[in-house]
């Protein structure tokens, strides 16, 4: 159990009030006082301290960014590569549907589907550095070109919708 003065528990409500996230706070008490506590020391002790921590959405900057970066690890993402500029959308079997989720899977910020104009459906995930993740598909799939942008587009839009 992580046994804190009354100094460090005001520190820890002001790191958490400004905004801070149980990860930023667990490194702020290792650098400033010298504490090694783990995470779930730290979510605990914010939680008995009936601090509510801040979710912190991505901004619509990061949202573009990651709707047309392609993710670094382009082979596990299904090689979303940048379409060609001013290619036509639409792919050969009709248009790509997005969905976003519900109920957010861990670790992403916001998730959902999307099924492919060749009907491969996909799980796709947005994370909290704004890298776009695709999953849930053979290895080897690529996309086209047209069903990349359509997605980048499509999910763009979807998000807009639910506020993101």
């Amino acid at each position: 159990m992580l046994e804190l003065s009354q100094a460090q528990k005001d520190a820890v409500k002001q790191w958490v009030t400004a905004g801070a996230s149980i990860s930023e706070v667990q490194n702020r008490l290792i650098k400033e006082f010298g504490l090694r506590p783990t995470y779930i020391d730290v979510r605990i002790l914010i939680l008995e301290s009936g601090i509510t921590v801040q979710e912190k959405k991505p901004s619509a900057a990061d949202l573009k960014k990651a709707a047309v970066t392609p993710p670094e690890d382009a082979e596990e993402a299904g090689d979303l590569a940048s379409p060609t500029p001013g290619a036509p959308l639409g792919g050969a079997g009709g248009q790509v549907k997005v969905e976003v989720d519900r109920l957010i899977k861990p670790g992403a910020m916001v998730s959902g589907s999307v099924v492919f104009s060749d009907g491969v459906k996909a799980q796709w995930s947005l994370d909290q550095a704004g890298r776009l993740g695709l999953g849930g598909v053979k290895p080897g799939y690529r996309p086209s070109p047209t069903d990349v942008q359509e997605f980048q587009l499509a999910l763009q839009k979807e998000l807009a919708k639910s506020g993101y």
